[in-house]
């Protein structure tokens, strides 16, 4: 992960980055944009008035991203870059960070020097971006990696911006995690790896517990919707109950993920375009994961639990058939009518558990569960699903304060009876209604007691970028993990919601 540091002083530099503030309502065009004066550093006086020369002559609009390098061959340093921050909002200066570190790829270390007034946020968003906006992954040995090992932050006083720094590393690191899970192959990516790399990423970290469930040990507590999902497979399911218990907590959350480490469909079997994408159909289970790893990491005073059921969505004999009935975890039970609807047989089995035995305060699923959500919605945003008003619109907060993005819908109560079966408790995916709609109200029925403190949010579509997008690279996102450490610490100032 590259290299990011904050300083007070950091000494000559060969490259040194200065932030350009746009100017909004300026009729004059050549001030449309201005420089943001670096703090007293140790390089020459009039460094400063030559950058902000260069602004007009640029043409520099200040937008969030926008980059301009200037040489200097005779000058000390031998490089000025100027990066736009746009208005200054903690998205601006995360866009510029992200810009920046691909800009400077063939740089070995640059500097930004920040202004003595800029706030905390600013620094956790640049800081983020540009972590972010650095993330490669490659199995391979081929290819050259860029050359940028180390940023440096230059402020006048370090330990102001301390609190926003760390928190900043440590949720761009858990996101790369995220990212680093749903990127990876599916040839590699089974169910028991899954687990143990959430027993390495825990390693380390006091209060924070693992169990992986076993496939005899599912079978013995019958988790019949994890079973059915993973039984065509030679790699068995897994359940990964992931534990961060914090002596100073008053609040209990359980984060539920679906952990589909392949999906062909099953014998409903998907199309091949439709399936070449589909080793990240665990993205859910990577984000709770992650986040509570990051929880644990950055002290959070809130107790987690995160549930990852892990099954691979297999073609063979042993696989579940359309016009089976699953029995879950609890008794319920569902017929299925698509073996390619599989994603909330193994959600409604780890909610189920979370009610039964684990009596959180909130209980909250993240699943890849619907490409309605992407018509209805694109692919940047999520659908959030709940019955309760508060806590949908903190979870919209958080995602919109951390740079992701949640839209809340309706659980139309007259979809309900779409659930009905002549068979089994509900029929799991009915024929009609509102797909993602009626995949939320087919879980809900699986939350008990918890029904009015339950979020579900679908995110399929922006758990992964055709392209890189601000801090955003191509492939795997890690949506979610932003979002949970934005809204977690949240919870420790504030009642549950009601």
């Amino acid at each position: 992960m590259l290299d990011i540091r904050l300083v007070g002083d950091p000494g000559q530099c060969d490259t040194l980055v200065l932030p350009v503030r746009g100017v909004a309502a300026d009729p004059d065009p050549d001030t449309r944009a201005e420089l943001l004066p670096p703090a007293a550093l140790p390089y020459p006086g009039d460094l400063a008035a030559e950058a902000s020369a260069l602004v007009p002559l640029a043409r520099l609009t200040g937008r969030a991203g926008e980059i301009r390098a200037h040489l200097r061959p005779a000058g000390s340093p031998s490089r000025l870059v100027l990066v736009g921050v746009g208005a200054g909002t903690e998205a601006d200066w995360r866009a510029a960070g992200a810009a920046l570190v691909r800009a400077v790829a063939e740089e070995t270390r640059v500097t930004l020097a920040l202004p003595a007034d800029v706030p905390p946020a600013a620094v956790r968003g640049v800081a983020e971006g540009a972590l972010l906006g650095s993330y490669r992954f490659r199995m391979t040995g081929t290819g050259t990696d860029p050359a940028l090992a180390e940023v440096t932050v230059a402020v006048t006083d370090p330990q102001r911006y301390a609190a926003a720094f760390d928190t900043a590393r440590a949720t761009a690191r858990m996101t790369r995690f995220a990212r680093d899970l749903t990127n990876m192959p599916s040839s590699v990516k089974s169910p028991e790896w899954f687990a143990g790399q959430v027993d390495t990423a825990r390693a380390g970290l006091a209060d924070l517990d693992l169990r992986v469930w076993q496939p005899d040990e599912l079978t013995g507590a019958g988790f019949g919707g994890l079973l059915a999902v993973g039984g065509g497979s030679a790699r068995g399911p897994r359940l990964v109950e992931l534990s961060w218990r914090p002596a100073d907590a008053t609040r209990h959350v359980v984060l539920v993920g679906k952990g589909i480490t392949f999906d062909t469909g099953g014998i409903s079997i998907k199309p091949v375009p439709a399936m070449k994408l589909m080793r990240k159909d665990m993205a859910g289970a990577a984000a709770v994961v992650a986040a509570t790893v990051g929880a644990a990491a950055l002290r959070l005073p809130v107790r987690v639990t995160a549930l990852a059921p892990l099954a691979e969505n297999m073609v063979s004999g042993s696989a579940f058939r359309p016009g089976d009935v699953v029995r879950h975890y609890g008794g319920s039970t569902s017929e299925t009518t698509n073996s390619d609807a599989e994603g909330r047989l193994v959600l409604a089995d780890a909610l189920a558990y979370a009610v039964d035995r684990l009596a959180p305060d909130l209980l909250v699923d993240l699943a890849t569960l619907t490409g309605a959500n992407a018509v209805a919605l694109g692919s940047r945003t999520a659908a959030l699903y709940s019955d309760n008003d508060e806590l949908a619109a903190a979870l919209v907060d958080a995602a919109a304060e951390a740079g992701e993005s949640a839209w809340r819908m309706p659980l139309v109560g007259d979809y309900v009876e779409y659930l009905g079966s002549d068979l089994a408790d509900y029929f799991s995916a009915p024929a009609r209604g509102a797909g993602s709609v009626v995949a939320a109200l087919f879980l809900r029925e699986f939350t008990g007691d918890l029904r009015d403190r339950w979020a579900h949010l679908d995110m399929s579509a922006p758990s992964w970028a055709s392209a890189a997008d601000r801090e955003l690279t191509a492939g795997a996102t890690g949506w979610g993990v932003r979002t949970l450490l934005r809204w977690l610490p949240t919870l420790a100032q504030a009642a549950t919601p009601s």
